[in-house]
């Protein structure tokens, strides 16, 4: 498993309600372990991340801006698992700095 190149969207998010029609896109890079990307959508102007993965764990720092003005970020841990027709599937906890409340989302690979 290998997440170079991939690109998932937002399925769902206890921080906010996700926009079916411009779900926030994820654009994920990886190379010797170190992943990184950027992303963009219902809420976010535009947002980096970085960090690691072992195994089907992801672990990353982000950074956003977003569309109803300032910015926010944080870390996050995603668990990679097998989605539909052998798509992949992210499912993260995440945290706001500033803010110890852990959120849940879930992405889904996309072609």
């Amino acid at each position: 498993m290998n997440l170079n190149g991939r690109k998932f969207v937002m399925v769902s998010s206890t921080a906010s309600e996700v926009d079916p029609d411009s779900p926030t896109e994820f654009q994920y890079w990886e190379a010797d372990g170190v992943v990184w990307g950027h992303y963009s959508g219902d809420t976010v102007t535009h947002g980096r991340f970085v960090g690691t993965r072992d195994g089907d764990l992801v672990s990353i720092s982000y950074a956003h801006a977003l569309k109803a003005g300032g910015k926010a970020g944080g870390q996050s841990s995603s668990r990679v698992e097998a989605g539909d027709g052998g798509r992949l599937r992210l499912v993260e906890e995440f945290s706001f700095e500033g803010d110890d409340t852990v959120h849940v989302s879930v992405c889904a690979e996309v072609s």
